[in-house]
């Protein structure tokens, strides 16, 4: 290929992402006044194909303020069938009831809430009883705040390596600890996802890291209540190999979080080839959620902006 041909297909590219900014931006940029109850209706842009989840506020420079129903309020607007919101269980009940509400009343779908993630500790790692019940307290926690939100997910970071301790233990450990916690989860219909992290660039020091990894881990548990949350940023950093991982552990898998690298923003905006991504999993017929935990390559308004935009572009596979 000749310096033409990659100058032509750059500018295509580039094209094509400025006619999706453009058909967004003007509507999204001119959103004002939401809680006087003029909101935002998206353009001619339907339903996106996939759930892609905004966190809840991730939209907030245009919305105006933090409200979340004003923000899930745009984000329906926008398209949008899902949100999620790590931070969901220390809010108060109030709250957590009127975004229940809310989301039931629009059809919209609440992706994985983050009900156990002590990075500083081992926990699930270690057969210690005091250890075990702080967990299952926790677990009995986030049942508790399922039944009164109608959230179906609740994220598990399994905590930090132990470095006194084989790996095998550690892993017959969490296996063990897991089988408990699954039976506090399978009454209430709630399913927790546990979410292998990097250690490379963010998270040193803990546990579970890889696909293959969690994958077994879940086999072995062998509940329906323990899947895996596949964040894509992070296994790009870890072991790559996105898509062949996704195809091998797929019957595992119950939730993902996106995030382009490096920078962990909106896709476009680093390595990840998330249209083919999102391609393979709409083919599979995957209907959960994909949850945005990225921040955003530009501040403000026009950054909102430019999110959504490169949703609707990595949307039209």
């Amino acid at each position: 290929m000749d310096n033409k041909d990659n100058t032509r297909r750059g500018f295509i590219r580039k094209a094509t992402f400025a006619v999706a900014a453009a058909t967004a931006a003007p509507a999204i940029l001119k959103a004002q006044g939401l809680n006087e109850g003029t909101r935002l209706k998206a353009q001619g842009a339907g339903p996106f194909k996939l759930k892609y989840a905004p966190s809840i506020g991730m939209f907030s420079a245009t919305v105006g303020n933090d409200d979340p129903i004003d923000n899930i309020r745009f984000c329906n607007d926008q398209g949008f069938r899902a949100v999620f919101d790590n931070g969901l269980m220390g809010r108060p009940v109030e709250e957590q009831d009127k975004i229940a509400s809310e989301l039931a009343r629009l059809g919209m779908d609440l992706g994985p809430f983050v009900l156990y993630a002590d990075f500083g500790v081992t926990s699930f790692v270690t057969n210690d009883p005091e250890k075990r019940s702080m967990l299952l307290d926790k677990m009995k926690q986030g049942v508790e705040l399922a039944k009164r939100t109608n959230a179906k997910w609740a994220l598990v970071v399994p905590g930090r390596y132990d470095e006194r301790l084989h790996l095998d233990y550690q892993t017959t450990n969490v296996i063990e600890n897991l089988r408990y916690c699954a039976e506090i989860f399978e009454p209430a219909g709630l399913t927790m996802v546990l979410e292998p992290l990097n250690t490379i660039h963010d998270h040193p020091g803990l546990f579970l890291t890889r696909i293959p990894q969690a994958y077994l881990i879940c086999r072995s548990v062998n509940s329906p209540y323990i899947k895996i949350v596949d964040d894509l940023y992070h296994q790009q950093i870890t072991e790559g190999n996105l898509i062949p991982n996704i195809q091998a552990a797929y019957s595992e898998i119950g939730a993902f979080h996106l995030g382009d690298n490096p920078g962990r923003n909106e896709p476009t905006s680093g390595e990840i080839n998330y249209k083919n991504i999102f391609k393979f999993l709409f083919e599979k017929g995957y209907n959960g959620t994909l949850c945005m935990e990225h921040g955003k390559s530009i501040p403000g308004k026009e950054g909102d902006a430019r999110v959504i935009a490169a949703y609707r572009e990595m949307d039209a596979f």
